[in-house]
């Protein structure tokens, strides 16, 4: 009797699993299989038009199937797929929510990475514009526009109806997204002038109870107060917190460009300086969702092989992720004095396909006196894809869901994990002001 092979997997009843990315690979920039691969996915999302109401991408996609000659994919011109994955800002949540078909299903779909892939070889063919490869240089901009004697004329400039006007000429950043203002006291030079070494390091079960902070690009230089609620929060909770010595930005601002050559020069500096505290006994925090999905996710799909991506995802944590395993090891301070009322939370889409769910509604909620309200749809901002002019009004329209819900909500705050994406619902809801969740939680300690 022959052994038979193991029938392929009709269903995808179990957890989504995700593949190395194989850009290292001659195949991976083959543009013809690539293009094959386009047609098989773009067909099997046709029949099914499951993610509809997720990003642009989809209707973009059926739309032209809808209006092409035959009403198939077959009679969708090239062009065409190049828009569908312009309008892909890779959130993953088709991937992580709705798609059926992600592997282990034999259909072996992952709509992201395929049209990362897409991206990738468009960049590596064509380079890409003068406003885009800005808007992914954060690193730089940051460092420019943060020079003490530049900062207030670039901030100045940049809330300026006339600045707008330039920018969106130039750069072709729309003239009413919202842009951060910048910093020439980092949330990095803020931290370099405090100390936490006094504090007796409590290990729990689940955490080693001393962390070191990824600031990320945003926090550094534009939102620098949203880094030092952290550290405040995490301190009053005998959490000792360090800076690491050197830091860059994540590479999810490259990532989404498609220089996946940007993403590797960024890891080469991060991973061994991240790894090298983990290593001495520190858990890491990164306060912006992208970027702890970029160390947990992306950079070990890049490098599947590389000890040390491992050793940092292993390590990488979200802040209210922290706090929650605190708590399950009773080690958490929940001693509130100041009561939060109504919040209205916009759960981010690279929180929500970190798996780990609603812990900063969890860990809010404890404050008495206190209701929050989740709010689960994307805010249309995905890092550059709201400010560029030519995808503006699609990204407010995908925010439109999620600003009827906060003007309704009838709520004391509104607060979104993710800065930017609460500035983009922000700006769509006349009289709400966007918060982050650590310093409402800050403000719950009475600190």
């Amino acid at each position: 009797m022959t052994d038979r092979p193991a029938p392929p997997r009709e269903g995808s009843v179990d957890a989504p699993i995700r593949h190395p990315i194989g850009w290292k690979e001659v195949a991976y920039w083959d543009q013809d299989a690539l293009f094959t691969e386009m047609e098989r996915v773009f067909d099997i999302c046709h029949g099914c038009r499951r993610c509809f109401s997720l990003c642009n991408a989809f209707p973009t996609l059926f739309d032209a199937i809808d209006e092409s000659e035959t009403m198939e994919l077959d009679s969708v011109p090239k062009k065409v797929y190049w828009d569908v994955v312009d309008h892909c800002y890779l959130c993953d949540m088709c991937y992580m929510s709705k798609c059926p078909y992600v592997p282990p299903h034999q259909f072996n779909i992952d709509f992201p990475h395929l049209m990362l892939q897409a991206k990738a070889q468009r960049f590596r063919e064509q380079g890409a514009s003068r406003r885009d490869r800005l808007l992914a240089s954060t690193d730089r901009c940051g460092s420019l526009a943060g020079i003490p004697v530049v900062v207030k004329a670039v901030n100045a400039f940049n809330r300026s109806t006339t600045g707008r006007a330039v920018l969106e000429k130039t750069l072709g950043v729309h003239r009413d997204a919202p842009i951060p203002q910048y910093h020439a006291d980092t949330a990095r030079k803020r931290l370099q002038r405090r100390t936490s070494s006094d504090i007796e390091v409590c290990a729990g079960e689940r955490t080693r109870g001393q962390v070191v902070v990824f600031t990320t690009c945003y926090g550094n230089r534009n939102l620098p107060s949203m880094v030092e609620d952290l550290v405040t929060v995490f301190e009053h909770n005998s959490i000792p917190v360090a800076l690491a010595a050197k830091e860059r930005c994540c590479g999810m601002p490259k990532l989404e460009l498609g220089d996946l050559e940007g993403v590797e020069r960024a890891m080469r500096v991060n991973v061994p300086e991240l790894a090298r505290w983990v290593d001495e006994g520190w858990d890491i925090v990164a306060p912006v969702p992208s970027c702890a999905l970029m160390f947990k996710q992306e950079l070990p799909l890049m490098f599947p092989n590389d000890p040390q991506v491992a050793k940092v995802r292993d390590a990488m944590f979200d802040p209210f992720e922290y706090l929650d395993l605190r708590r399950r090891d009773g080690l958490l301070n929940t001693e509130f004095p100041m009561a939060l009322g109504t919040v209205a939370y916009h759960v981010p889409c690279h929180l929500r396909v970190q798996n780990i769910g609603l812990k900063t509604r969890d860990v809010l909620a404890l404050v008495p006196d206190s209701e929050v309200k989740p709010i689960e749809r994307c805010s249309g901002h995905d890092g550059t894809y709201a400010v560029k002019k030519e995808f503006y009004d699609v990204a407010k329209k995908i925010a439109r869901p999620v600003v009827r819900q906060v003007t309704t909500a009838d709520a004391d705050h509104f607060a979104s994990d993710c800065p930017m994406a609460g500035e983009q619902i922000a700006n769509g809801a006349d009289g709400v002001t966007a918060q982050h969740p650590l310093t409402l939680l800050r403000r719950a300690y009475g600190l």
